[in-house]
């Protein structure tokens, strides 16, 4: 009995639902003949009398293990199990429909609420039955146990394999197969010369995005590895910036065998368990090391050295060690100064204008509720000091570095040209190559010679284009000359002046005190005083101290200025005190003309009363104030100053004139203005009436 008499009326009235499920994409796209056994069970549902069958293979490639995604198509059946609209549910196995205890309660609890069956090619399960039910559970148990067991022999045997070291996804580019389970360098010596010169630049440059660039720039390819027909080929082209990195993180190019640096964990995750591949673990602690496995391209202190500056590299990372790359900031010392206090490394910040002034600080425990900066000074005045005992140390090596430059950029030049005659090379027996086959081909067989020689055509263009970069190449190389090696040499005993000059760039600099100090210490003690040690490459260490020059020392203002600014502030605004200021010719401290916001801050820093606004006297008037009183000129009130009739009081030069209205009313001031509203002129000296007149 194979359960047939179990399917009623009331279960034909509803559908039945064939579920196709594959585990992985790879099952999908080769194990063809198990997808087909699945699909053959739409014709079993027909004959056992179910009018609408319906065929779900929204789940082929999705495995049912733990924490694995979320199925589409189970959960699909579920809901419409949960709808009675499902009277049967064929799988060719179990296991294709669960693969956990969770999934097995939850479809068997939903089967048995609303009387749907479960069945697979051999029997049909009714779960509200107790024998079905627990021979299904017994199957399920079972499907459960097998899987592990078998991901454990697996899993077993692939570490096995791996601690062996002849387990090989896929070789990266510049390593073959020498022989079953033996790896080698590629024997293509152009393949070997891309992948030393990769490590060659960024030894150079320190930097991968400028590795990257060079091989761009100079249109230099490199060989990466592609699936073709079911094996592995090498094919040149223009590297990707993923491929420089790849590269350089990659420990098998240092002779090292490496597997499990990715372990994958279990997480709980919205609801629901979620594998994650963890982040790539150090090499050494990986589930498989094994030192000096093969002939690597560089050895392995290289490596973790190059792993070192990639780290310092990354300035968005959160080791302490970052330092980042060098770029065009102005502060020279970014990345290399640590606290001396709490040993952090030191932060950079610009400020200014032009936001170019570096300011190096300490974050201390400034996050925190109450924190304060360790330590916190302006660069400009540091980085001066650094370049003083820079030079000092790198001056008189300045004469070999020259020669060493003349020779990098003769090396530098012979690497592009070797890498281009390779590609020349390439091309060359490719251009053969495919001319044997043009030339092999019957020619009246036109679909296949045309085809040939459209290739033959192609490679022959390449070629012509490679050939006029070389030529192009080979005309630029011009010998050095002995002039030209005095002028490198002139240029090595004058090292200061080339560093100082406003051609070099600050990334260059940067890059040249990198090479030179490991690390700076940095502290503040007494306050005021900054003390450094400085470790330089080698080993060695040095100590110095210099005043901590800040922006308010730097920028003071002068005395004069802020003599004019209390002896004004008591009565005139700040807009008056700057008009005053710029007349006399005064600058602020940083060399600009006043305003009345530098005024302000002048009187906010040095502890000085003032206003926005000048104070309103009506009993006390300005030359213009006392002009329109009286009604008359400017000139005027200045004879009357000048001849001492009127009083007047200036604070400073420049200054408002004061002058008081009871002054202006005093009997002396009156008969002036009298005698000069009777006859025109401005009479100065005695006017009484009782003076005779002179002239009749």
């Amino acid at each position: 009995m194979n359960g047939e008499q179990k399917i009623t009326p009331d279960h034909l009235r509803r559908r039945a639902v064939i579920y196709v499920r594959q585990s992985s994409e790879g099952q999908v796209r080769h194990n063809l003949e198990s997808q087909q056994l699945q699909y053959a069970l739409a014709p079993r549902a027909k004959g056992l009398g179910f009018g609408d069958v319906e065929v779900l293979d929204v789940d082929l490639g999705a495995s049912a293990a733990m924490a694995a995604k979320r199925r589409e198509g189970f959960e699909r059946l579920l809901g419409a199990v949960a709808l009675r609209e499902v009277g049967l549910i064929l799988s060719r196995e179990l296991s294709r429909l669960l693969r956990t205890d969770r999934d097995f309660c939850q479809l068997v609890e939903l089967c048995q609420l609303f009387d749907t069956l479960l069945g697979d090619e051999h029997t049909i399960y009714d779960v509200s039955r107790m024998d079905d039910q627990l021979v299904l559970g017994i199957k399920a148990t079972m499907s459960v146990v097998e899987l592990k067991v078998l991901r454990m022999r697996l899993m077993e045997g692939k570490e096995h394999k791996a601690k062996r070291g002849a387990l090989y996804p896929r070789l990266p580019p510049g390593y073959v197969w020498a022989a079953p389970g033996q790896v080698a360098k590629d024997p293509n010596l152009r393949v070997q010369e891309a992948m030393h010169l990769v490590f060659a630049k960024f030894r150079e440059t320190w930097s991968i995005r400028q590795t990257f660039k060079w091989f761009r720039d100079h249109d230099v390819e490199v060989p990466v590895t592609q699936a073709r027909g079911g094996t592995q080929v090498i094919l040149f082209q223009p590297p990707r910036l993923t491929f420089i990195g790849d590269v350089l993180h990659n420990p098998f190019y240092a002779g090292a065998y490496v597997w499990g640096r990715h372990p994958v964990e279990t997480v709980w995750r919205d609801g629901q368990l979620r594998k994650r591949r963890a982040p790539a673990v150090p090499p050494e602690q990986a589930r498989v090391f094994l030192p000096d496995h093969h002939e690597g391209y560089i050895d392995w202190p290289t490596f973790e050295e190059h792993q070192r500056m990639i780290q310092r590299n990354n300035f968005r990372g959160e080791s302490d060690e970052t330092a980042g790359a060098a770029r065009a900031g102005k502060g020279l010392l970014t990345g290399l100064l640590r606290c001396g206090r709490c040993g952090r490394k030191l932060h950079v910040r610009y400020w200014g204008k032009s936001g170019t002034g570096a300011r190096y600080l300490c974050p201390g425990d400034f996050t925190a509720a109450g924190g304060r900066y360790c330590v916190a000074f302006g660069g400009a005045t540091v980085d001066r000091r650094f370049e003083d005992e820079i030079l000092r140390v790198l001056s008189p090596l300045g004469i070999r570095a020259s020669v060493e430059a003349l020779d990098r950029l003769s090396a530098e030049q012979d690497d592009h040209r070797h890498a281009i005659q390779r590609q020349v090379q390439q091309l060359e027996y490719d251009a053969a190559r495919t001319f044997e086959q043009y030339n092999a081909v019957d020619a009246r067989n036109r679909l296949v010679a045309s085809e040939l020689e459209r290739r033959w055509n192609e490679t022959l263009e390449e070629l012509a284009r490679v050939r006029a970069h070389l030529h192009a190449l080979n005309d630029r190389r011009q010998p050095v000359t002995a002039e030209e090696r005095h002028a490198f040499v002139a240029f090595g005993e004058r090292f200061a002046d080339v560093w100082h000059h406003a051609a070099c760039p600050i990334e260059l600099k940067k890059q040249i005190v990198r090479s030179v100090i490991e690390e700076v210490l940095v502290d503040e003690h007494p306050p005021g005083r900054l003390a450094f040690i400085v470790h330089w490459k080698g080993g060695s260490h040095t100590a110095f101290e210099m005043e901590k020059v800040s922006a308010k020392s730097m920028h003071r203002t002068a005395d004069a200025d802020l003599d004019v600014i209390r002896k004004m502030a008591s009565r005139y605004g700040d807009d008056a005190i700057a008009r005053v200021l710029n007349k006399l010719g005064r600058r602020t401290g940083k060399g600009k003309p006043w305003s009345q916001t530098a005024v302000k801050t002048a009187r906010r820093n040095h502890d000085i009363d003032g206003r926005a606004l000048s104070l309103v006297d009506a009993d006390v008037l300005s030359l213009q104030g006392a002009a329109r009183y009286t009604a008359t000129s400017d000139t005027t009130i200045k004879k009357l100053v000048d001849a001492g009739i009127l009083p007047m009081r200036q604070v400073v030069p420049f200054a408002p004139w004061e002058i008081r209205r009871a002054d202006l009313d005093s009997e002396r001031v009156r008969v002036v203005l009298t005698r000069l509203k009777q006859t025109g002129r401005v009479v100065l000296g005695d006017t009484s009436d009782t003076q005779p007149e002179l002239f009749p």
